[in-house]
This record gives C-alpha cells, sequence and structure tokens, in this order.
C-alpha cells in the first residue's frame, strides 16, 4: 500500500476502532501466481502487538485450501473531497480526492476443521453481531441438525506479522482547508461521509493539543 508519512497511522487502537466499526474483511491469498479474493466476517482479537482473526469459508471456496502467507483489509468509513470546499482555491494543485481509513494486516494463514473450534467460531459470530439486529440467536453444539452444518465449512485463523493503518484525512493540506472540508463532509447525507469528518475532526484536535 502506498503510503506517505503524512497519512500513516501507529497506533493500534486505531486499529481495534476499524474492526469494531466493521468486522468484515477482504482477505487476499496468491495460488499459481494469481490472487483470491474472498469478503468474510471475522472474530478480531488484539493483545498488545499480536492480532489474530478468526473466521471460515464455504468449503467449496477454493481459498478454504489456502495456507501461508496472506493480506487481510480493514475498510473503515470514506468519502470524496470537492477542491471548491477549499477556502484558498488560488494554488492550481488543488483537485478533486478522496479522503478515507483503511488497514491492511500481512500475516500467516492456517485452517483448521474440527467440530468444536467450528463450532466456537460461528457462535462468536453470533454473539458479535446478534445484538446489533435485536437477535438471540446461539450455535447449540448439541443440536444433530446444526452439527452437520459444520461439515460445510472450513476455518481459518490470521496472524498479523505487519500492520500498516492510513488515515488519508487531509493531512497534507493548511488547517483552514482541513476546517472547511470537515464542515462539508458532516452536512452531508451519507454517514460514511460525516463519519469521515468525526476522524478528521479527531485528528486536528490532537494535532492542536500537542499530542
Amino acid at each position: 500500500m502506498y503510503l506517505p508519512r503524512a497519512f500513516a497511522e501507529h497506533d493500534l487502537e486505531a486499529l481495534d476502532r476499524l474492526a469494531g466499526r466493521d468486522r468484515f474483511i477482504t482477505l487476499v491469498t496468491v495460488r499459481d501466481g494469481e490472487p483470491v479474493v474472498s469478503h468474510l466476517p471475522v472474530l478480531y482479537r488484539r493483545s498488545g502487538d499480536h492480532v489474530e482473526l478468526i473466521g471460515h469459508w464455504a468449503r467449496p471456496n477454493p481459498q478454504a485450501t489456502h495456507a501461508g502467507p496472506a493480506l487481510a483489509i480493514f475498510h473503515g468509513p470514506h468519502a470524496y473531497v470537492s477542491p471548491g470546499w477549499y477556502p484558498d482555491k488560488e494554488p492550481a494543485a488543488r483537485v478533486p480526492t478522496w479522503n478515507y481509513a483503511v488497514a491492511h494486516l500481512r500475516g500467516t494463514l492456517s485452517t483448521f476443521d474440527d467440530e468444536r473450534s467450528l463450532a466456537e467460531v460461528v457462535d462468536g459470530l453470533s454473539i458479535d453481531h446478534e445484538a446489533t439486529v435485536g437477535g438471540d440467536w446461539r450455535f447449540e453444539l448439541e443440536r444433530d441438525d446444526l452439527r452437520r452444518q459444520l461439515r460445510g465449512i472450513v476455518g481459518f485463523r490470521f496472524v498479523a506479522h505487519e500492520i500498516a493503518l492510513k488515515f488519508k484525512l487531509s493531512q497534507n493540506h493548511p488547517m483552514a482547508n482541513r476546517e472547511a472540508v470537515a464542515s462539508q463532509l458532516e452536512a452531508q447525507s451519507r454517514e460514511a461521509s460525516r463519519e469521515t469528518a468525526m476522524l478528521m475532526r479527531e485528528r486536528m484536535t490532537t494535532e492542536r493539543n500537542g499530542d
């Protein structure tokens, strides 16, 4: 990932925030020189610098036979930025751009298919997400019909070795431009635009406070 110094984020709490916002990754592996991609919900675990993602594929998914090096991507909020929003409209370099937050995790992928571990993954994912939709479904290992369905999935564990966080939030602009962009994004109807503005405000506050 192209990562200019101005946009690099080093605090892993920023990764916690992206994962907490949307525990859904793009998982990339390579087989025979070709990229293979899946989009998957995951359980996110971090202890200090150790980051682990756990999830599962449908068994017919070709990626379910992969192990070894992999790339996991968390996508944060993003928004279009119009050059017409900048107070200093004179410089010719002012052009449209896109603000966004994203995390790239490089690491090692391993697989598992024992019944109890698969059940724990399915149950863990349901605990994570059922409450967000007002539900209370849980995986019941003692039910034969549910256990049989575990045969249709393969579990994975991804351990990150390198983490790159890019928060492109107009940091390369004067503060007046950043303030103007944040105000414009706050007025947009897209929730992602307003979330992007919130991240911008947080970064600007941190800089003003000298943290």
